[in-house]
């Protein structure tokens, strides 16, 4: 099938996900476009990097979307959005320096530990413990740049390292998960720029490329998610998503398998 039909499928599977259990589509884009970027034989030596490049940049959508959806909620803190934000974009782009120069066995071990611990947290139903830290713009700023440095290593908007710690500093899920949201805009906006600058004269790199992120993925993922995200949200509230996560973690396993 044509990559870029593909991936129209792929977003529009992403968007209900991620708006059924509230997860960034990195986690299903990646290892999903690591397997059709393989099949059409693209250099197996940047299949890895492409991948994160491209699922970060359909991020972006899908953040821009998020941030304006919390903001009318009224459940976004602006004030730690700008305190976490450039401690996570200097991560971001350390992240893709060091992706670009580790080995892509590392890299594909990394991205495989990370699917197989959100999938544990999803099958045993662990949910973030409310903490008792005290705000501090220094935890901030070495927290920040850690969520940005593994974000853009593993192509995600930081959701899954951003609320854990929001919630452990006394904030409710709802104002974690909605600074959460809109931290990952820069992760994506800073991420998927290093990943342009530093692939801009590979030339190894196939047609359709700009810098590592792949065009016609970005563009067919990015966009058909966004219009799906809103069912996912909707189908939240039906179906028990409390056994849909637990089949959601299955995925998870097998894709972390197939990337092995």
């Amino acid at each position: 099938m044509d990559i870029f039909l593909a991936c129209i499928l792929l977003g529009m599977v992403t968007g209900v996900l991620a708006g059924l259990f509230g997860i960034g589509g990195g986690l299903v884009i990646v290892p999903v476009l690591v397997m059709l970027f393989s099949a059409h034989n693209f250099p197996a030596e940047l299949v890895l990097l492409m991948a994160v490049a491209t699922s970060l940049a359909t991020i972006i959508f899908t953040a821009i979307s998020s941030v304006i959806a919390h903001h009318r909620l009224g459940s976004l803190l602006w004030a730690k959005v700008f305190s976490l934000s450039p401690a996570i974009m200097l991560g971001a782009a350390l992240g893709a320096v060091v992706a670009k120069q580790m080995s892509v066995e590392y890299l594909r071990l990394i991205l495989v530990a990370f699917l197989l611990y959100i999938g544990v947290l999803m099958a045993l139903q662990i949910k973030p413990k409310a903490g008792v830290a005290k705000p501090s713009k220094r935890l901030d700023a070495f927290v920040g740049v850690i969520i940005g440095l593994l974000s853009a290593i593993v192509g995600i908007g930081g959701g899954t390292l951003t609320v854990p710690y929001l919630v452990h500093g006394q904030h409710t899920m709802r104002q974690a998960v909605a600074v959460a949201s809109a931290c990952g805009l820069p992760i994506a906006i800073v991420g998927t720029i290093s990943y342009v600058l530093l692939g801009w004269h590979d030339v190894r790199l196939p047609e359709g490329c700009v810098g590592y992120v792949y065009l016609p993925a970005f563009l067919g993922t990015g966009l058909s998610s966004i219009f799906t995200a809103p069912l996912g949200a909707k189908l939240a509230h039906k179906l028990p998503a409390a056994t849909l996560k637990r089949y959601f973690s299955l995925l998870l396993f097998i894709m972390a398998a197939k990337l092995l």
